[in-house]
């Protein structure tokens, strides 16, 4: 059974089918039927036309950013809605958004895990090829040691910052168009944008509620 909260992706490949709803009411019945049961709630609805050749899909995009502010799972009635191209699909890994194809339940991270394999195998050689220049290093006399080590452990730190920063800075750009509707209807004082955001059901990052504080570290994100 479904649990949890989902934002349901619909697509059709022509405008002509958009206004007709041709396919898009097939595709809305199959996520129905695998939602029934458990504890689940469907947030939202998002339709686009787009062609399936085409990757560049603002609509997704918006049910990708939606998933991430909600901590919700991207749910799509047949595995071929996102996309024909296995490098799109591998998107989703850095997208950092769970989803689940209903005609194949069992084939969500799975297979972005196995598109990825590829690049895991190049990854892997690499780490051969290090490992064997370093070995070939300390048979001519080379000293690897403590200095080496606390570069690798400096290069990390950096990394993992840099990580958190650019996952900081997405989180505020999926927030932007939702800030910027908030102080439209008028509310213009950090405890005013706070309580729109949790009237909205928007969590923190953490899974709170918004406070003042919080709205100014993400308006500090925004751009000029």
């Amino acid at each position: 059974m479904a649990e949890g909260r989902f934002i349901s992706y619909l697509r059709v490949s022509t405008e002509r089918q958009g206004r007709s709803g041709l396919g898009m009411e097939a595709q809305r019945k199959a996520v129905a039927d695998y939602l029934n049961g458990g504890h689940w709630s469907l947030l939202q609805e998002v339709v686009e036309v787009e062609s399936g050749g085409d990757d560049n899909r603002p609509k997704l995009a918006e049910a990708l950013a939606l998933c991430r502010l909600h901590s919700a799972t991207l749910v799509i009635a047949k595995l071929d809605r996102l996309s024909r191209d296995a490098a799109f699909l591998m998107s989703l890994q850095k997208a950092d958004v769970r989803f689940v194809a209903v005609d194949m339940p069992e084939a969500d991270e799975t297979v972005v895990g196995i598109m990825a394999v590829f690049a895991q195998r190049e990854r892997k050689l690499i780490s051969q090829r290090t490992k064997a220049a370093l070995q070939a290093a300390k048979a001519r006399g080379v000293k690897l040691g403590k200095p080496g080590n606390l570069s690798n452990q400096d290069a990390g730190r950096k990394a993992g910052r840099a990580m958190r920063t650019a996952k900081a800075n997405r989180r505020a750009a999926d927030l932007a168009p939702f800030l910027a509707t908030i102080r439209a209807s008028g509310a213009s004082t950090l405890r005013e944008i706070a309580a729109a955001l949790n009237e909205r059901n928007i969590p923190t990052t953490r899974g709170g509620t918004w406070s003042a504080v919080q709205v100014s570290r993400i308006l500090a994100r925004q751009p000029a």
